[in-house]
C-alpha cells in the first residue's frame, strides 16, 4: 500500500506543479465539488483522480480549499499534504522551514531552524548521522509514516512554520496505481475518520 491509497481523499502536488485529488472511495458530490472549481477528472491506472494544472499560488489555494470544504461534509478522512495550494500573505521569502521528501517506505525531514529541528523530535524523528536532516524511526509501516508527516505538518502549520511535502512524484503520469479495492459508493457522510487528516 502507498501514502496515497489510505484516506478516502488525499490531496497532493507533483514536482512539476500540479495539484491532484484522489479518491479511494466514492465520495458524494466529489465530481461537482472538484469540477466546478476547475480540476479535471481522470481515469490513471486504476484510479480515479483529478488534476489542477499548476497555476498562481494564491488561486490555487482557494479552489482547493473550496473543494476540500465541500469534501469535508461527506468525509472527514481527507488528508492534504499538497505543497501547492499552501498559500498565505503573511507567508515568508525564501525556502520552507520543514522540507519532507517521502520515498518508498521512508520519509527524510531537513530542517532549517531550530524551532523546526525541535518540533521533529517532538513527533519522533531523529536525527540522521550528519544531523543536517531527520528521519522517521524504522520499522513503521505507511498508516505510521502517513500519521508522522501529517501531524508534524500540521503542528508546524499551526505554529507558522512552512513545510512543503516532495511525494516524490515528478509529473501526474507518474502517480503510481491504486493497491486499494474499490468500495460501493458511500451513502452518506462517515462520522468517525479511519485515517490522519489534515485540513486548512
Amino acid at each position: 500500500m502507498s501514502l496515497l491509497d489510505i484516506p478516502d481523499v488525499f490531496i497532493g502536488s507533483t514536482d512539476d506543479g500540479h495539484t491532484f485529488v484522489i479518491l479511494n472511495r466514492p465520495v458524494r458530490d466529489a465530481d461537482r465539488l472538484l469540477t466546478d472549481v476547475g480540476f479535471l477528472p481522470r481515469e490513471h491506472h486504476g484510479r480515479r483522480l483529478y488534476l489542477l494544472p499548476p497555476g498562481i499560488a494564491q488561486d490555487v489555494h482557494e479552489r482547493a480549499g473550496v473543494a476540500m470544504f465541500g469534501l469535508l461534509a461527506h468525509t472527514h478522512d481527507l488528508v492534504d499534504l499538497s505543497w501547492t495550494t499552501r498559500w498565505s500573505p503573511d507567508q515568508p521569502a525564501g525556502g520552507p522551514e520543514l522540507h519532507f521528501q517521502v520515498r518508498a517506505g521512508t520519509v527524510a525531514v531537513t530542517p532549517s531552524t531550530t524551532v523546526a529541528r525541535l518540533l521533529l523530535e517532538q513527533h519522533g524523528f531523529v536525527p540522521t548521522a550528519d544531523g543536517a536532516s531527520y528521519r522517521t524511526r524504522d520499522g513503521l509501516g505507511e498508516r505510521q509514516l502517513l500519521s508522522a508527516v501529517t501531524a508534524a505538518e500540521a503542528h508546524a502549520y499551526t505554529h507558522g512554520l512552512s513545510a512543503r511535502v516532495h511525494l516524490g512524484i515528478p509529473t501526474p503520469a507518474d502517480i503510481p496505481a491504486s493497491t486499494r479495492r474499490r468500495s460501493a459508493p458511500a451513502t452518506g457522510p462517515r462520522t468517525t475518520p479511519s485515517a490522519p487528516r489534515c485540513a486548512r
